[in-house]
């Protein structure tokens, strides 16, 4: 547990990314500019990630990617998918803070799904702020 998050919130991610995409879900970040915490790893894969330079990554990229696309013909940026040799990374993110997951192989119907419930969560938290 974290002083980031409380664990209601953390059981609340966990719980909706487990419903978006299954057995699939590989870990679950949350981060903000200045820190972080994996709420969530798979219990067969190992912790060795480097989740430092993933957040800086992930937060320099989301402020660029909002940057360069506001007010495009594309409309509102929502999440970003990164695909990898051996999974997938989705990035989803509201103004300051957000969440990185990671999956195995699954439909983009399922990132859509995965998306939206998670980016429904941190609207919430969000407004409350």
């Amino acid at each position: 547990m974290s002083n980031l998050l409380p664990e209601e919130a953390e059981e609340k991610l966990v719980t909706v990314c487990r419903t978006a995409v299954g057995d699939s879900l590989r870990s679950l970040t949350y981060f903000n500019r200045f820190d972080y915490v994996q709420v969530y790893l798979r219990e067969d894969l190992e912790q060795e990630a480097d989740l430092n330079s993933f957040i800086g990554n992930e937060w320099h990229d989301f402020k660029m990617t909002q940057d360069a696309y506001r007010g495009s013909e594309l409309g509102d940026y929502e999440y970003t998918i990164r695909v990898f040799e051996n999974g997938y990374l989705v990035r989803i993110t509201v103004e300051d803070f957000g969440v990185f997951v990671t999956t195995d192989g699954i439909s983009m119907q399922d990132f859509e799904a995965l998306a939206a419930a998670t980016t429904e969560i941190l609207d919430e938290w969000a407004i409350e702020e």
